[in-house]
């Protein structure tokens, strides 16, 4: 699973959790319930699009510059392997702490960006901050309106069976656009 689409699967996780907690309690006969589709949210708001292709072009650049440096080190240890036999010690042991230098640098920038809580992640979590917020805005002020006790999120996976009329999708998108002053 690529590192956007987990990211975008936690997020619609978090979007479900934090509507679950928004939601006042009411006697089961009584609860209405509607349901979002997040995945789909994400595919067609023009923010979530525009978000994810921002956090594409940072990972294409951090992946180039991973690039560059993994192939730093393979020219040192290529040229370490080569010319080992014909170099004096102290050259011998420049170009190997050259080398290890280089494999440090390339370790670390890797841990950096892709490790646990690297600028990946965080740059993931920060641009989807935003999209959830207003999709979690736009969600209560459909809920509140219809009068919907909770609303679920089909992309999560919790919904064996809903009616077609619960599904709140194209009017959450409907929503935000209009939020964002884009007209349909």
């Amino acid at each position: 699973m690529s590192a956007s689409r987990s990211a975008r699967r936690f997020a619609a996780v978090a979007l479900v959790a934090s509507l679950a907690c928004a939601v006042a309690p009411a006697h089961a006969a009584d609860v209405r319930v509607g349901y979002i589709d997040s995945a789909k949210l994400f595919q067609q708001y023009k923010a979530a699009q525009d978000a994810q292709a921002r956090f594409d072009r940072q990972v294409q650049s951090w992946r180039d510059e991973a690039a560059e440096k993994e192939k730093a080190v393979k020219v040192l240890r290529d040229q370490v392997k080569d010319e080992t036999p014909i170099l004096s010690a102290a050259r011998r042991q420049e170009r190997e702490e050259a080398l290890n230098k280089a494999v440090n640098e390339y370790e670390a920038f890797i841990q950096d960006v892709w490790g646990p809580n690297g600028r990946a992640s965080q740059e993931n979590e920060t641009s989807t901050k935003e999209i959830i917020g207003q999709i979690r805005a736009a969600v209560e002020k459909l809920a509140a309106t219809r009068g919907l006790d909770l609303v679920l999120d089909a992309a999560g996976g919790s919904i064996i069976y809903a009616s077609r009329e619960l599904d709140l999708t194209a009017d959450v998108l409907q929503e935000l656009n209009t939020n964002a002053g884009i007209k349909p």
